[in-house]
């Protein structure tokens, strides 16, 4: 176990990123097409391709999902993805044709202090075939891929992921991009808010202490400028309305690792999947006991996210967790 959602046997993941843009993608490319759904509670997203999860909607599988940077112009880095699979062979079939199905979605960097001034044509694109490209087990936690540019209100964001197993022997990971219009450690200390399902040090150890004053509420930035984009997935064969379900139950990891979470300000979404390698035992319990180890995996990504990340050189940029508590 690598602790990484790649843990899941039947995926990989890639990332590519710019740090001139200061920004990036990830992308998550399954092996086979897998069973796959999502959940949206912030009030401000950025999607590509989501409507097709829905349970009642005709196409049950996917080819990969892509996390980016770059506010609605990310939005072009599916297309890259894309791209490469269609030129392995992969997609969905319509007669002679196939077309790779990669939904997306999308996190605000563009006021991080990184050059966007691309011009005509946005390089999100390239930098979705890039990830793609990249896919394998092993990949860099922090300030890389979708998370090099995120942010939060008060420290750096990055990208994150865990892994953990079920009482059965299930895989459940987690990739996430910490970009969030809350904190996530408890006020101005090192403590972070998922120290209660942290595994090992994975996070710093450094348990959880909670004053009065870590409970205002503060918060990062304008509308629009904020969010927080995650996978979560499994080895079990779940059904589409099942996946469903995991991507509602994982949304509570979020609720356990950012103060706060799914506001009107973040565009806060969950995908959830399944590579179907093995059977779902009991459909009730079974299902949420997945739901429940989905929560804290992704709790635990979170924190790594930011325990990871390093500040980007600009001025005014936050710190990082570890610039301000390491020592």
């Amino acid at each position: 176990m690598l602790n990484l959602i790649t843990d899941v046997p039947g995926l990989l993941v890639g990332q590519a990123d710019d740090a001139r843009l200061a920004s990036g993608v990830t992308a998550i490319v399954f092996d086979a097409p897998a069973v796959a759904s999502v959940d949206v509670r912030g009030g401000a997203p950025g999607t590509r391709e989501i409507a097709l999860l829905a349970p009642e909607q005709t196409v049950e599988r996917i080819d990969a999902i892509v996390l980016g940077g770059g506010s609605a112009f990310g939005l072009d880095a599916p297309g890259g993805a894309m791209a490469l699979l269609r030129e392995q062979g992969r997609g969905f079939a319509v007669g002679p044709a196939r077309v790779p199905i990669v939904p997306g979605a999308i996190l605000f960097d563009l006021n991080n202090g990184g050059d966007k001034d691309f011009g005509r044509f946005a390089p999100y694109r390239e930098l979705g075939y890039a990830a793609a490209a990249a896919a394998a087990r092993a990949f860099a936690l922090g300030t890389h891929g979708a998370g090099f540019g995120a942010t939060t209100v008060n420290l750096k964001g990055g990208l994150g992921s865990a892994s953990a197993r079920t009482h059965d022997g299930a895989t459940v990971g987690a990739i996430v991009a910490v970009n969030a219009v809350g904190s996530v450690t408890a006020g101005d200390g090192p403590c972070f808010w998922a120290a209660p399902f942290e595994q090992g040090d994975e996070f710093g150890g450094r348990g959880l202490s909670v004053t009065p004053d870590a409970l205002s509420i503060r918060l990062k930035g304008g509308p629009r400028e904020s969010t927080t984009i995650a996978l979560v997935a499994t080895d079990v064969t779940l059904t589409k309305p099942q996946a469903k379900r995991l991507a509602v139950m994982a949304h509570d990891g979020l609720a356990r690792a950012i103060y706060p979470a799914h506001t009107p300000l973040d565009g806060d979404i969950v995908f959830a999947a399944s590579t179907e390698k093995r059977p779902l035992a009991d459909p009730i319990h079974g299902l949420a006991e997945l739901g429940t180890v989905a929560a804290n995996v992704l709790a635990r990504a979170i924190a790594r996210a930011v325990y990871e990340a390093t500040a980007l050189p600009f001025a005014n940029a936050p710190p990082s967790w570890k610039d301000r508590f390491a020592r």
